[in-house]
């Protein structure tokens, strides 16, 4: 994923990533229909790897559903009129009317309790769910009340609806923000230093463990992070609330802000050019007069810059590079070509550089090479190509992402126009590749493969040549 996009992500959905101290949360009260369920002393709301789990049993029995839990199978049935859900303890795909649905979190035992994550509480058996993180209460409203019972209290004033900052997360190149609420943030971006704010307005925190006070700040381990000094949150005011997050920003020249609404999510990124600090790319000489045709490839990221990560943990840096060297080793057998790498190995070359590089040199096409991820949404797939205005670039990403969609058989998620630094700032046509999701599990085994990686490797060669008119 380029390191020039950070997504701030706003969906629907209860998880807690701030600090959270020991697995289980015993003072919380699950407040269903406006009566508090007895819980026994085994059974209690748990935290597990910053998602809130709930006893499924409790809840389901209490709403009059059937539940049967097979001790062999370790799955639990649960039965409402004509719909049937059916869990498995350890995996995170769930039956619903013999349909597959994905879970953030797998179920899990604590206590002899099955605990599934509230969320799917919430989308698959028809609740509303609301936090109280002053009294730690999970409400649970059933559709057959209308919202007419009595709900945990909220901590807002007046009659204004009041949202909860659920998680704040930094990491692999991506600022994420989940809230309980709908809330338009607004988005600044002020000097001295370089740093971009982005406020909620009548909102506050809903953290388990703990809530900032006004004043008060909280910040997110950026270490590594070459463009970003430091982010912080906080209570900016309490009447009415307001939350705000803090970007500090390094080494940029230019940042350009996008927004973009899609479904119930808002996505707001930040493109950063970066200052060139030098050094890091050696001098690389080219055949000159030779007739041959330049082409450079960039394997995106490297060095202190991971990427993204995938979803068993493998950085994109490395998958960039392992097929980089691929088209590499393809292309110094191409007699008319001369290749030019941005880097070899595991350094961290700024875009700013590898521009430089292909526009010092005169390249006459620039292809990098990256890998997508949403970590926050497994089920994303398909391979994307972005290119910046010029027909030129348009043309050579056309080519390209036709090879590529035939070669690996991803989801073809189309050819985009998308202000780039490297794609946007070079003079050659250029290209952004982005082979597959590697949040994805099918696709992230199958980009790690040699076997894809050698077939996206020649797709992309084949593409180029074509585009050159020697093929």
């Amino acid at each position: 994923m380029r390191k020039s996009i950070f997504l701030i992500l706003f969906s629907v959905f209860f998880l807690c990533a701030f600090p959270l101290q020991g697995n289980a949360a015993a003072q919380t009260k699950i407040i269903l229909d406006g009566k508090e369920l007895v819980l026994s002393s085994d059974v209690e709301v748990a935290n597990v790897n910053n998602n809130v789990m709930i006893p499924i049993r409790v809840v389901a029995e209490n709403l009059k559903f059937k539940v049967d839990w097979n001790q062999k199978a370790q799955n639990v049935k649960i039965e409402q009129d004509s719909k049937t859900i059916l869990l498995a303890v350890g995996n995170k795909e769930a039956m619903v009317q013999n349909e597959k649905v994905l879970l953030s979190m797998a179920p899990q035992i604590i206590k002899n309790t099955v605990v599934v994550p509230i969320r799917f509480v919430s989308e698959e058996m028809g609740l509303k769910v609301t936090w109280n993180n002053k009294d730690k209460v999970v409400g649970l409203t059933s559709n057959n009340q209308n919202n007419s019972g009595p709900l945990p209290p909220s901590s807002g004033t007046g009659n204004e609806s009041i949202n909860y900052v659920n998680e704040i997360n930094f990491a692999n190149n991506q600022l994420i923000v989940s809230l309980d609420g709908g809330v338009t943030p607004t988005i600044s971006r002020l000097k001295n230093p370089e740093r971009i704010v982005v406020d909620f307005p009548n909102t506050t925190f809903a953290d388990i463990s703990q809530s900032l006070q006004p004043g008060s700040m909280g910040k997110l381990d950026v270490n590594g992070l070459a463009n970003i000094t430091e982010v912080r949150y906080s209570l900016f005011k309490n009447d009415p609330a307001q939350v705000r997050i803090v970007i500090e920003l390094n080494n940029a020249n230019d940042v350009q802000v996008n927004q973009q609404f899609i479904a119930d999510k808002l996505f707001v990124s930040l493109d950063i050019t970066e200052e060139s600090v030098g050094g890091t790319l050696p001098a690389i000489p080219v055949g000159g007069d030779s007739g041959k045709k330049v082409v450079v490839i960039d394997p995106g990221h490297g060095g202190t810059d991971p990427g993204t990560i995938s979803i068993t943990n493998k950085h994109e840096k490395d998958f960039n590079l392992a097929l980089a060297l691929k088209v590499q080793a393809l292309l110094l057998n191409e007699p008319e070509i001369e290749v030019v790498m941005t880097r070899e190995t595991d350094i961290y070359p700024t875009r700013t550089e590898r521009v430089k590089l292909a526009n010092k040199i005169s390249a006459d096409v620039f292809v990098s090479i990256h890998g997508n991820s949403v970590l926050s949404s497994p089920q994303a797939s398909g391979t994307e190509t972005y290119y910046y205005q010029r027909s030129s670039s348009k043309e050579l990403a056309d080519i390209i992402h036709k090879n590529l969609i035939k070669a690996i058989g991803f989801k073809d998620r189309g050819v985009k126009d998308k202000s780039l630094q490297v794609i946007r700032e070079t003079t050659m046509p250029a290209v952004l590749l982005e082979i597959g999701f590697l949040s994805n599990s099918s696709e992230e085994k199958a980009m790690m493969s040699e076997t894809v990686q050698q077939k996206a490797a020649m797709a992309i060669v084949d593409g180029i040549k074509e585009y050159l008119g020697q093929k």
